[in-house]
């Protein structure tokens, strides 16, 4: 369990869960005290849901559980811990909020693409919980859904335009820059379209090749998922009528 530099009423813990997807594994936060915010409960894993239970009757309990998304890896504990940390009258609610809505302090910012239900949470002092939408090393996953690219390169500039101070990610080491990370985020985006524009301006047309060329720095276990990214990058040019017409 660690303190975010400058902030010590945000704790991680950090469930054990790791690989390729999710780094060390899925970052549970814990914001505020009596009673505190759990953001993003992770797996459902009894040994990580018990040390995030005891780290929150340490701040006076648990008032709320939120979710950054639904999938799986942020999400899969939340009823599990609300059901633990259960008074003699009610269970922490599980809320996965809207955009604008404000719980605790937290104030919830639609940020689509990696998931359609995904929210940024920030704080009035300029800290973003970024769930997904950010990690702290490597890229996230773009799933190809039609509109997911777009979508996610909206939310970054989105994000882009808050006051950020420190973002606390879904995966991997806090973020001191987040105004570096961001840039760089829409960067490797643009990077990855203009290598396979650039492929497919010369007449390339398998898929195999262009991963290839414009996943060229992808290690062999993450292949399958880079296809999945490329096909989203597909989608997004065959929406804005970039693909070429032979194209299929």
């Amino acid at each position: 369990m660690t303190h975010a530099p400058g902030h010590a009423e945000i704790l991680r813990v950090v469930a054990p869960n790791p690989g390729p997807m999710t780094l060390e594994g899925t970052n549970t936060y814990l914001y505020r005290s009596r009673p505190c915010v759990v953001i993003d409960p992770g797996p459902d894993d009894e040994k990580h849901l018990t040390a995030v239970r005891a780290a929150a009757e340490d701040r006076g309990g648990i008032g709320l559980i939120l979710l950054t998304h639904g999938h799986g890896d942020h999400s899969e504990g939340a009823e599990r811990l609300a059901a633990g940390a259960a008074s003699a009258d009610s269970a922490p609610s599980v809320l996965l909020p809207g955009d604008g809505e404000e719980h605790f302090g937290l104030r919830a910012v639609a940020t689509p693409g990696h998931a359609p239900d995904h929210v940024c949470l920030m704080t009035a002092d300029g800290v973003c919980f970024s769930g997904d939408l950010v990690l702290g090393a490597g890229s996230t996953f773009v799933p190809p859904d039609g509109g997911s690219l777009a979508a996610y390169m909206d939310s970054l500039r989105r994000m882009q335009a808050e006051p950020i101070e420190l973002i606390c990610p879904g995966h991997g080491p806090w973020i001191t820059d987040p105004a570096a990370k961001l840039a760089e985020y829409v960067e490797h985006r643009e990077m990855r379209e203009r290598r396979l524009l650039a492929a497919l301006e010369r007449g390339e047309r398998s898929r195999d090749a262009l991963l290839d060329e414009a996943w060229s720095d992808v290690p062999s276990e993450l292949r399958e998922a880079a296809a999945m990214v490329m096909d989203a990058h597909l989608d997004k040019l065959d929406a804005e009528g970039r693909l070429p017409g032979d194209f299929s």
